[in-house]
């Protein structure tokens, strides 16, 4: 038989749902913020050292943002199958 001509089997769910569909958001400052955080850490906040990982921070803050990635549809077409998947029958005692 064909995938097309017998039902898929689940266990019965509230709701068919991915929770992170677009995994977590990309945070490019991120990494040059904790570098210069080590920096003044280990020079003891001193301006000298650190001017250059500092610069870099304050290109990346004052870049611009960049474009939000476009929203996953992966939840809406799992509602839209959820009527069209049948659930095992309950054994009767």
């Amino acid at each position: 038989m064909s995938a097309a001509q017998k039902p898929i089997r689940l266990p019965p769910l509230k709701a068919l749902r991915v929770r992170t569909p677009n995994g977590k958001p990309e945070r490019p400052c991120m990494a040059i913020m904790s570098s210069v955080l080590s920096c003044w850490a280990s020079a003891g906040y001193s301006i000298a050292g650190c001017s250059q990982v500092e610069q870099a921070l304050r290109i990346c803050m004052d870049g611009p943002r960049p474009a939000a990635p476009r929203k996953s549809e992966v939840n809406y077409h799992l509602a839209r199958f959820k009527d069209k998947l049948t659930y095992p029958e309950k054994k009767r005692r």
